[in-house]
C-alpha cells in the first residue's frame, strides 16, 4: 500500500478502512487496529509497527490497544481520524504535527459525505464580538 501526505491518500485511506471492516465483519473478526494493519501491509505489519501505531493514537487521553475493538468510522471518525494520522506517520516517519489534518479532514467529508461530521462538537468562534459584555 502506498501511503502519501495528501488528500486524494486521504479519501483512499478512509475508504479502505470501511472495506477492511465489512471485511473483517464478514469473516467473523474483530475490528482492532491489529487486524486493520494485517491485513494492510501484511507482513510489514510487525508488532513493532502494530506498537509504533498504537503509541501514536491517542483518543480522548487514552492510548488505543492493539486489540481494542473499533467502531464504525462513519459514525464515529475521531478515532479513525486519529489512527489514519498514525498510521501515516508512522510509515512515512513523520513527527504526528506533518501529517495534514485539514486535509484529513476534508477527505473524510469527501468519502462519507452523509455520515456524522468530524468536528461536530467544534465550537465557531465569532470575530470581533465579547460574548461577556452585554
Amino acid at each position: 500500500m502506498d501511503i502519501q501526505n495528501n488528500q486524494a491518500c486521504f479519501v483512499q485511506l478512509w475508504r479502505q478502512l470501511e472495506r477492511t471492516r465489512r471485511v473483517l465483519s464478514s469473516c467473523y473478526k474483530r475490528f482492532s487496529v491489529r487486524n486493520v494493519l494485517k491485513l494492510w501491509f501484511g507482513a510489514e505489519a510487525t508488532d513493532d509497527f502494530i506498537w509504533q501505531v498504537c503509541k501514536h493514537t491517542v483518543v480522548s487521553e487514552e492510548q488505543v490497544c492493539g486489540n481494542d475493538l473499533l467502531l464504525s468510522p462513519r459514525h464515529y471518525p475521531r478515532i479513525h481520524r486519529e489512527l489514519l494520522r498514525a498510521i501515516v506517520a508512522t510509515k512515512l516517519g513523520l513527527g504526528l504535527r506533518h501529517v495534514k489534518l485539514p486535509d484529513l479532514d476534508a477527505a473524510y467529508s469527501i468519502a462519507f459525505p452523509n455520515s456524522t461530521p468530524i468536528n461536530v462538537n467544534k465550537k465557531k468562534r465569532k470575530y470581533g464580538t465579547n460574548s461577556t459584555v452585554k
